[in-house]
């Protein structure tokens, strides 16, 4: 999950959380009332109250409650004040200074300044997810009692992006020294955790009295409750139980019967992970023909109806569709040809196929079927290695290729940095260095001059990928959002659920 980013679809495996008893009022149809109390049906249960350990995906609602950010993001990706008010980069892009806010005040009566800031800096940079946004960072400083440096040891456009996913929460310098962030968050957000909530159940938010983003968090009371039986949200949705939902077709479709509002935006891609390029472990994939192969294969416009219930885009793109470093143009690279498939193999001395190992856990046989019958189609023999999801995740960046459902980010510098450069879960030893052209053409788009410059560098190594079929993309799943009608919501590429900002009541 992001942010190490895994998919919706990957917590499937867990169990059910059942959904505790909430008051009834204010979730209704067209002509409901803004409710006091926001009630969020969100999919995953809360990771950790620690900022630095966190993931991004669904913890968002959890963590805007109680940490304001000195940066927080807008839908369309781009870096927003939160506690920082502005900031500037050297000419040089690697001095970064930002001037914060003097007005916040933590939970346990300690001031927000720019010692505070530098303390939260440095944890998250040693933190075992969070450090991922600060691999460039050289050091923090206070430069005054509300300005900070950030010193960069190489220019990094993802930095202000990173943060404001989720990787800038401010917590009280005491309780990151004494160690208990994990079990009790202590921040200076717009709420605070209320005794009444129920740890992997209901939780509770009451409101901060004279909070300084007051305006941007208006309703008095939140609870954020963990289920990921869509099944269960669809029923509290209906009932008047929640306000907003993490949603599915079906919502959609009791969101048309019911008047309510729909949001949606890309969120991940589906399709086949490629860990191998170089062939050291599987031989044809070492071969571009056999992954344009694959490419060709497999049918990602049937795939995303069938399964991803149409919800997404049709693209062979590992840049999130819709943002900078997409090109739809692309698309149409690899249509549905089973007959240039396997002339492709033939080309590549595969004509009889091969043979090739593949992790299985439950969350991805909805797609296991349709790999067995293309593979079954180009000859090619594959042999099943069954997990369940909690082994799955440390056991298949070990095999050449696996099923993956991995989220996209709108910020095409974090795209290559998550999909090409930089150690992940699901790519352990990246190993694009090894193909001098494309680290060649990474480099240019990293070194480019902000701006069009560096977009037009960042479209030519995404149609080198395409060209190589770098990641077997069948297509880039939508997450949905469903909310009452007095309601609306935000969606954040790089969120599986959006923060307490993105969620409003209706204009």
């Amino acid at each position: 999950m992001n942010r190490t980013p895994i998919a919706a679809v990957a917590l499937v495996a867990a169990s059910a959380l059942a959904l505790t008893a909430c008051s009834a009022g204010g979730a209704g149809g067209e002509d409901a009332a803004v409710p006091s109390e926001l009630r969020i049906g969100n999919f995953a249960d809360l990771t950790s109250w620690d900022p630095a350990s966190a993931d991004i995906g669904f913890n968002a609602p959890y963590l805007s409650a109680v940490y304001d950010p000195l940066v927080t993001i807008d839908g369309a990706g781009e870096p927003q004040p939160g506690l920082a008010t502005d900031w500037a980069f050297s000419d040089d892009r690697l001095t970064l200074t930002m001037n914060l806010r003097s007005d916040a005040e933590f939970a346990d009566g300690e001031p927000f300044d720019a010692e505070a800031a530098v303390a939260n800096l440095a944890h998250l940079k040693d933190g075992t997810v969070s450090r991922e946004s600060y691999l460039n960072v050289e050091s923090f400083r206070a430069v005054d009692e509300d300005t900070v440096e950030i010193r960069l040891s190489r220019r990094d456009d993802r930095l202000l992006y990173f943060m404001g996913l989720g990787r800038s929460y401010m917590a009280a310098p005491s309780a990151i020294e004494a160690g208990t962030l994990e079990q009790a968050p202590v921040g200076s957000g717009p709420y605070t955790l209320s005794d009444a909530t129920i740890p992997g159940a209901e939780y509770r938010f009451e409101r901060v009295a004279e909070h300084w983003a007051a305006e941007d968090f208006p309703f008095d009371e939140v609870t954020v409750l963990p289920m990921q039986d869509s099944s269960a949200r669809n029923n509290a949705l209906e009932a008047g139980q929640i306000d907003v939902s993490y949603g599915d077709a079906t919502t959609v479709g009791m969101a048309e019967q019911h008047g309510w509002n729909v949001a949606s935006q890309v969120a991940s891609w589906v399709g086949l992970r490629i860990n191998d390029h170089t062939g050291s472990k599987l031989a044809p994939l070492g071969d571009a023909r056999v992954r344009q192969a694959l490419a060709y294969a497999f049918d990602g416009e049937a795939l995303l109806g069938s399964i991803g219930e149409g919800e997404g885009v049709a693209t062979p793109q590992l840049f999130a569709a819709g943002f900078a470093g997409y090109d739809e143009e692309l698309d149409g690279r690899y249509p549905h040809d089973l007959d240039r498939a396997k002339a492709l193999l033939a080309e590549a001395g595969y004509a009889d196929g091969f043979d090739v190992t593949m992790p299985m856990a439950p969350p991805f046989q909805p797609w296991q079927a349709a790999v067995d019958q293309t593979f079954g189609e180009l000859g090619i023999r594959v042999t099943w290695d069954e997990f369940q999801y909690v082994d799955y995740q440390s056991n298949a960046p070990s095999y050449p290729m696996f099923i993956s459902v991995l989220a996209v980010d709108s910020n095409p510098t974090a795209t290559i940095a998550r999909q090409l450069t930089v150690p992940q879960w699901y790519m352990p030893e990246p190993d694009i260095a090894q193909f001098p052209e494309l680290q060649a053409q990474v480099d240019r788009a990293l070194d480019a001059e902000p701006g069009e410059a560096q977009q037009d560098e960042i479209q030519a190594l995404n149609a080198m990928l395409v060209e190589e079929a770098w990641q077997v993309v069948w297509y880039q799943a939508n997450d949905i959002y469903v909310t009452v009608a007095g309601i609306e919501l935000t969606p954040v590429t790089g969120m599986k659920f959006p923060s307490l900002r993105q969620i409003q009541p209706a204009d």
